[in-house]
């Protein structure tokens, strides 16, 4: 065989002679003499005797815990309560929570300013278009045309201004009661 220095990464695959050394190696560790095993056992029993132990222990500072609670008058769901409360407190507390909320209480009074803003614009819009000699000319129109509706169908009628037209239209059809259409002829008056 050849002799080559052999280190950590070796970058030549495996070979068959290979596979056969690995193979050849005892793994329950066969190099350990009967005491040392003995010692090792013996150490690992008593491991398990203090693990067992403080479980014991545990388990009687548990019991005495909870007793101590109990007489003090501090239940799960009150305990639950106050982390929640201190939990809250915290988070209110932390320097993100209150950019957040600074971040949200600023947009929402952009938000507020832009919607006032826009109602403003809308309500000048309104009055503007009103204002315009086009819609002048319309309510005219309408003016008109109710006032010769009303010498026509209910005698002498005074003109008024266009938001009388309305209201006064608004209060008649809603004073109007629907009428039986199938009624004979001879029954109306013409």
């Amino acid at each position: 065989m050849e002799t080559r220095q052999q280190g950590f990464l070796d970058s030549e695959p495996l070979r068959e002679a290979d596979e056969d050394l690995v193979s050849e190696v005892n793994l329950n560790n066969s190099m350990m003499t009967e005491e040392e095993r003995e010692e090792i056992q013996q150490e690992l029993s008593k491991l398990e005797e203090e693990i067992s132990t403080l479980r014991q222990v545990l388990a009687s500072k548990e019991k005495q815990h909870a007793e101590l609670k109990q007489k003090l008058g501090i239940t799960p769901l009150s305990e639950l309560r106050n982390n929640f409360s201190r939990s809250w407190y915290d988070m209110q507390s932390s320097t993100a929570y209150k950019k957040t909320s600074d971040t949200l209480s600023t947009a929402g009074q952009k938000t507020s300013a832009a919607f006032n803003n826009f109602g403003n614009a809308i309500t000048r819009k309104f009055g503007d278009m009103r204002n315009s000699p086009s819609f002048k000319s319309f309510e005219e129109k309408v003016e008109s045309t109710v006032s010769n509706i009303k010498t026509k169908v209910g005698g002498a009628g005074t003109g008024g201004s266009f938001d009388e037209v309305l209201s006064s239209a608004a209060n008649a059809s809603s004073q109007a009661t629907p009428t039986n259409n199938l009624t004979d002829s001879a029954e109306r008056p013409c």
